[in-house]
């Protein structure tokens, strides 16, 4: 099989979930069509520029097969997407990664410590100033208490209920984060594949095709348990 019949059939197996996704949310193909425009263009004005020169339309529309009025319509709609999103996901997990990591922020028993607001030498305060920067620790609570990450009980303290910032209620935040870390993987595979002039990214993944179906759901438990630490 070819390289191009190869790629043809590899794309069709990552839109598949992801036209899977569309579906459930009553998205149909034409909105689909609309946004694989819109990336068509970006992609093509941002990396398939020739060294030394400006982009113009009439290259885009040659190398991505669209008229140069269809490109100068997408080049004008608003950018729809909000990098604060990314930012915010960011600080919150940078905050979650020390928390977990952090000898300051353990106990005797290696887990995270349950922390005060501002109260003692190590507190949630501290450990946002941190790792977070100049973000009001107050926002970074709200957000962590927000997607179920942490919980504050009656007294004031603060106690860590997931080992990574993966929200455990509200859809939304989990659909924008398809967009950040599935994007985060394909732009590793593209690096990895056709940049042979950059160091790779690291990139694996675990498969073994003997297991007896009677250990699956002790394996299932196991890395359950496991996959965050």
């Amino acid at each position: 099989m070819g390289q191009e019949k190869l790629l043809q059939k590899a794309v069709l197996s990552v839109l598949k979930p992801l036209v899977r996704i569309l579906l459930r949310n009553n998205i149909p193909f034409g909105a689909f069509s609309e946004m694989a425009r819109q990336a068509y263009v970006k992609v093509a004005t941002q990396d398939f520029q020739v060294e030394g020169r400006k982009q113009s339309n009439s290259r885009i529309s040659t190398i991505t097969g669209l008229s140069r009025k269809e490109v100068k319509r997408l080049q004008d709609l608003e950018e729809s997407t909000d990098s604060r999103l990314t930012e915010k996901y960011n600080r919150a997990a940078r905050v979650v990664y020390g928390w977990v990591h952090d000898q300051d922020y353990q106990n005797n028993k290696g887990k995270s410590k349950v922390l005060k607001f501002e109260t003692g030498e190590f507190s949630f305060s501290s450990l946002v100033k941190k790792y977070s920067g100049d973000i009001p620790p107050r926002a970074i609570l709200d957000e962590l208490e927000r997607v179920g990450v942490v919980e504050r009980d009656d007294k004031g303290f603060i106690r860590l209920l997931s080992r990574a910032y993966i929200p455990k209620s509200g859809i939304n935040e989990k659909i924008e984060y398809l967009g950040t870390d599935v994007a985060a993987l394909l732009y590793t595979m593209d690096r990895n594949i056709y940049e042979e002039n950059k160091s790779k990214f690291f990139q694996r993944k675990v498969y073994y095709d003997n297991l007896p179906v009677e250990v699956i759901g002790e394996l299932q438990k196991m890395i359950a348990k496991n996959s965050q630490e």
